[in-house]
């Protein structure tokens, strides 16, 4: 019979909660097993957790003082504290110390020590937050991780990459690993099985289909005589994975008994903490783990200290929401891309990338709908997109039709809850947006961006320019105008050009390039004119350390009848207001409309 003992009752000889005294002397994550209960995503990240001493006190917080304490049973209150990142805030949970069994057994997760509970009550926590324990049946140890810790999860789907054949993206990943490993990120991983039948299917080496397993170790292992150690050819790419079973493990090249572990001295196998023993934690290559598991998990601890060695980033975090609406300027639940119709109505964020390079992280989260599984109406969330393009450079307000805007990177869409893009970026504006794959769908989310220096992050509402009180007196905007810049050529050897456009009082610049005599700028911008008669003028000029020098430009009417296409124009000089060949030629896109909505 199932029944809920408290751990002061008789069935349980010397309860300890051992929290504190056991995470931070000799707990290994071998010490965690699943239960009854279809969660090993959740174990998994348990013994990811426990690996990480400054990850688990926030989930746990005052460790020490909320341990059995022998010495003073008095101070025993029966509850406990855990707290959680849930979308976005730290949430506090509190619970009691009761706990299902069966047969005086644990029915879910539960330790080698039978007066140990932390992780079954960590486990119980979670279902407190989740709903019900029967929500946390099936899930992914990413979102657990995230849960945990706050971080930013990448999923990888290992198969589609062809990781398994290509050396090369072998080495990247590796290295990417190895470098989030020592920086205290979490990583899992798990083989898709082919069908629901295939489900916890065995594979011949021994590893088990469908279950998540977590990573303990990423690590470069030495061979041979030290003197030789040093070359890479003596040097293997090894993964250390822990499967929260505990019983079945890889049965491959590097498992506990094999012989391949008589190549390496007994120091480095010390150093390794190599232990024969059937506890669910084994070794094996980075190239057949490439072979063997279809999907990783990479939950990154985004560093945002300003005291590290490490590099810090800047964080920007925003939260918006999917919302219908009949009216079409007001909808923002468009759906993905293949609904060109509505795509657009999607919610919109523009941010800088202010350097000449910039690498950018965004992760996009939805709030988790597990909580709604008890009354039947929860379960999976909506599948999401993040859609990154490059805009004009001067852009404020919405976009409603892509023009010559460049899309720049994008996510697959998955069912989960969050997604990940990792994207290096050039200097210039970007619009991400987020969407749900079918339109009308609707869902709250949050955006983070991570970036090397302010981005200014910030969702675009308006349609077209606000009216100020000047516009009644200077002229309200009656053209919206946008151009493009491709590429500037047949310039003078050694000029390091850069670009101007001018449009009444508006002005966007790009960035110089050093020592071309042609260069590609793409430089967007986009006008709203009052003095629909005045010429954009688009000007080259040459950077120089003692003054820059002005070396063509070309003046543009920008009328809506006007040709949509690309055009090659030739410089023309100031002064003479004449076209000249020997000056050089510029690239150029416009496009013009008196509808605003309509770019």
């Amino acid at each position: 019979a199932l029944k809920w003992p408290v751990q002061g009752s008789s069935q349980i000889r010397n309860p300890c909660f051992q929290l504190y005294h056991r995470i931070t002397s000799d707990l290994d994550s071998h010490d965690l097993h699943q239960g009854k209960l279809g969660n090993c995503w959740f174990v998994a990240a348990c013994s990811c957790l426990a690996l990480r001493e400054n990850l688990w006190r926030k989930v746990i917080p005052d460790a020490k003082e909320q341990d059995w304490d022998r010495k003073r049973p008095e101070k025993y209150t029966g509850i406990f504290h855990f707290q959680f990142w849930c979308f976005g805030e730290w949430t506090d949970v509190v619970i009691d110390d009761r706990l299902p069994t069966m047969n005086n057994e644990l029915i879910f997760c539960h330790s080698n020590d039978r007066n140990e509970f932390w992780c079954a009550l960590l486990e119980k926590a979670y279902a407190k937050m989740a709903g019900c324990y029967e929500a946390l049946d099936g899930g992914s140890t990413a979102e657990a991780i995230v849960d945990f810790t706050g971080a930013v999860a990448e999923s990888i789907d290992l198969s589609e990459s062809n990781y398994s054949c290509n050396i090369i993206e072998q080495a990247k990943l590796f290295e990417d690993l190895l470098k989030v490993h020592r920086r205290g990120g979490l990583i899992s991983c798990y083989i898709t099985p082919s069908s629901s039948r295939d489900f916890e299917g065995q594979t011949e080496t021994g590893l088990i289909k469908g279950h998540a397993y977590s990573v303990t170790a990423v690590v470069r292992m030495s061979l041979g005589d030290k003197l030789l150690s040093c070359t890479k050819s003596n040097k293997l790419f090894m993964i250390r994975l822990r499967n929260p079973w505990g019983k079945k493990e890889w049965i491959g090249a590097w498992s506990d008994e094999s012989e391949e572990w008589k190549k390496v001295s007994r120091a480095e196998r010390k150093k390794l903490g190599l232990t024969i023993e059937n506890n669910g934690e084994f070794w094996m290559t980075f190239e057949d783990w490439c072979k063997n598991f279809t999907d990783v998990d990479i939950c990154r601890i985004v560093n945002t200290s300003l005291f590290s060695i490490h590099k810090t980033w800047e964080k920007r975090m925003m939260y918006g929401q999917w919302t219908k609406n009949p009216d079409p300027l007001l909808d923002r639940s468009g759906g993905c891309f293949n609904n060109k119709a509505t795509f657009l109505q999607n919610p919109q964020y523009a941010f800088d990338v202010k350097k000449a390079e910039d690498k950018v992280l965004v992760s996009l989260q939805q709030k988790d709908r597990r909580i709604h599984k008890k009354d039947g109406t929860g379960g999976k969330s909506s599948s999401a997109l993040k859609s990154s393009r490059q805009v004009e450079d001067n852009r404020e307000c919405l976009m409603h039709k892509l023009k010559i805007q460049e899309k720049v990177a994008t996510s697959a869409y998955i069912d989960s809850r969050m997604v990940f893009l990792r994207v290096l970026l050039k200097q210039g504006r970007y619009v991400l947006i987020p969407t749900t794959f079918s339109p009308g769908i609707e869902a709250e989310f949050i955006l983070r961006l991570f970036t090397d220096v302010p981005s200014k992050l910030r969702e675009l509402q308006r349609h077209k320019p606000w009216l100020r009180c000047l516009d009644v007196l200077c002229g309200i905007p009656r053209r919206v105008t946008q151009t493009k810049v491709h590429e500037v050529g047949g310039l003078q050897s050694g000029a390091n050009p850069y670009v101007i456009v001018k449009c009444e009082n508006s002005t966007v610049r790009s960035p110089a390039q050093k020592g071309k005599t042609s260069a590609i700028f793409n430089t967007l911008a986009i006008f709203y004119r009052r003095k629909v008669r005045q010429p954009i003028l688009i000007q080259v000029w040459h950077r120089h350390a003692f003054g820059d020098r002005f070396l063509g430009e070309v003046r543009l009417v920008a009328s809506p009848g006007d040709s949509r296409e690309r055009q090659t124009l030739p410089l023309q000089d100031r002064r003479r207001g004449e076209a000249d060949q020997l000056l050089g030629h510029l690239t150029v896109q416009v496009l013009s409309s008196d509808d605003f909505l309509e770019l």
